[in-house]
């Protein structure tokens, strides 16, 4: 079955820049040159949250891993973090000296990585939203940056046609990537972080290998590359492109499986969802449209069985797969004996459920510690003023 058109949002006034689920799909947010962020319910008849707070276009937007955090950069040049309920409320950062481009949490939920129009990447901690340090090695704006899956790496994207890989420890920059024609508009790892998928003006998409720093696959379209994304699996790589389509690549066969068309005019952004079932993706039509994937499970078996040597686009054999280390983990396919498979299932879906009760108990706990730790703050803060106060009198008195 091919990927289907599942819901359509309207709301935003201008066009969207960025799209993400969070991690249960229960919701989607949204930013738009409108200068609002929407998080909308994937319930139906469950109303939409318009979020106001940024001063200029809100370029990013990003869930925390937990979900009870989303994170906005703006073309104001700050950085906010929303709790996304009723109230909306945020706190805001004096992030960068110009547009902020890009926001990314670790898998880890403790830091966020940003970029600027002011060239440089910049680390900073979530709670306390403290900055930690600045990469500055490109020489143009910066637009895009990412944490790799364990949170070692750092890879950023720029207009200065490179793509940089980070050290987060050192902070140095391991490696350059100039292979690009064009501006780098949007960068991320693959889910195993064995490799990087870049897109580009010059109409491309290109994946190298982190480890040996070599390009494995190049995708040759016909039209800017504006965002694409890893489905979980790793074995696909949805883009969108300024032709207004949406593409579907296989990595392991190394071509084009489907091309969708939604938007009128340019297609922003695009974001699988956390299990890969959805992906949503945002245009310059002021649309957010939300699509079922549709590959079913057993089908990524199926992929492997099929699979011998999958040509890449520019016509050289080469197996992703082999690779990535078999960096791609595949679902088991349904032919196992169906009895054992049903005790299997059920025991599954009861950890399963444990899992996500655990995790909604975590969720409650980093709240309250983001609540304590913001509060902490204010009492510091407060406790600084009565001491410089106090300092004044006494100098007055002295006086």
């Amino acid at each position: 079955e091919d990927p289907s058109l599942e819901r359509h949002f309207k709301g935003h006034r201008d066009a969207i820049t960025s799209v993400d689920f969070s991690l249960n799909k229960k919701q989607l947010a949204s930013g738009s040159m409108d200068s609002c962020l929407m998080i909308w319910s994937m319930r139906p008849q469950m109303r939409a949250y318009r979020f106001v707070g940024h001063k200029d276009a809100v370029m990013c937007v990003q869930f925390s891993p937990s979900g009870h955090l989303v994170a906005s950069g703006s073309r104001d040049k700050t950085v906010r973090l929303w709790v996304p309920s009723v109230k909306g409320e945020s706190t805001v950062f004096k992030a960068h000296t110009a547009t902020v481009r890009s926001v990314h949490f670790s898998n880890d939920g403790q830091s966020l990585v940003t970029a600027s129009d002011d060239k440089t990447v910049k680390v900073w901690t979530v709670h306390r939203q403290k900055f930690l340090f600045s990469l500055s090695q490109h020489i143009n704006w910066v637009r895009c940056a990412r944490f790799s899956p364990d949170g070692r790496l750092i890879v950023s994207a720029s207009d200065d046609k490179t793509v940089k890989l980070w050290d987060k420890t050192s902070r140095e920059c391991i490696h350059s990537f100039c292979e690009h024609g064009g501006f780098v508009n949007h960068v991320d790892f693959h889910p195993s972080g064995t490799c990087i998928a870049a897109a580009g003006t010059d109409n491309t998409v290109k994946v190298w290998d982190v480890r040996m720093n070599r390009l494995l696959q190049h995708y040759q379209g016909n039209a800017v590359v504006n965002s694409l994304s890893f489905h979980p699996s790793g074995n696909y790589l949805v883009t969108a492109s300024n032709d207004s389509t949406l593409k579907i690549l296989d990595l392991l066969e190394g071509r084009l499986l489907y091309t969708l068309h939604g938007h009128q005019g340019p297609a922003t952004c695009v974001a699988f969802s956390r299990a890969g079932d959805l992906f949503a993706s945002g245009g310059s039509d002021e649309q957010v449209m939300v699509w079922k994937t549709n590959f079913d499970a057993a089908e990524y078996g199926d992929v492997l069985k099929t699979q011998k040597s999958g040509a890449s686009v520019d016509g050289t054999h080469r197996t992703l797969q082999s690779e990535m280390d078999c960096g791609v983990h595949l679902k088991k396919t349904k032919t196992q004996d169906s009895s054992r498979n049903q005790e299997q299932q059920e025991e599954e879906m009861s950890l399963a459920n444990t899992l996500e009760h655990i995790m909604g108990q975590l969720d409650v706990l980093t709240q309250t510690v983001s609540i304590l730790e913001q509060r902490l703050t204010l009492t510091e803060d407060k406790l600084k003023e009565c001491l410089e106060n106090q300092q004044k009198i006494i100098q007055n008195k002295m006086s």
